[in-house]
């Protein structure tokens, strides 16, 4: 997960590719994957949870937060991604958006915290 994530930080398209499962692989929106890695500042991967992925098993499963600024817009992407063994290489498989609840929706005052994880207040930053 965290070679996926840097490679769309490099905007190492191929390698994405490289690393989703073949089965899956000719459904990838390769333009609009490259158009969000190079138009995304990158601000951080938070990885949140694992379920096997260990090397005894040929699945796994990696819960994270990939946080960024795409187009002045800040986002924090929860995911559930599916991984799998495939000759001996880990690959992506599929994943699915961790909705949060209602109650912690992503909002920003002027005096709260960024949603983007800088740290600052959200006047200060994203606000501004």
């Amino acid at each position: 997960m965290r070679s996926r994530y840097t490679a769309y930080v490099r905007g190492e398209i191929e390698y994405l590719l490289a690393t989703h499962d073949p089965a899956t692989r000719d459904g990838v929106d390769v333009e609009g994957v490259t158009r969000w890695s190079r138009e995304t500042q990158w601000l951080g991967l938070e990885i949140v949870a694992t379920e096997r992925g260990g090397e005894a098993d040929d699945e796994g499963i990696v819960e994270f937060i990939a946080r960024g600024v795409t187009r002045g817009t800040p986002f924090a992407q929860r995911e559930r991604s599916r991984f799998r063994r495939v000759d001996g290489a880990w690959v992506y498989v599929d994943g699915t958006i961790v909705q949060e609840p209602a109650r912690r929706a992503i909002s920003a005052g002027r005096n709260d915290p960024c949603p983007c994880g800088s740290g600052k207040k959200y006047k200060r930053c994203h606000g501004a």
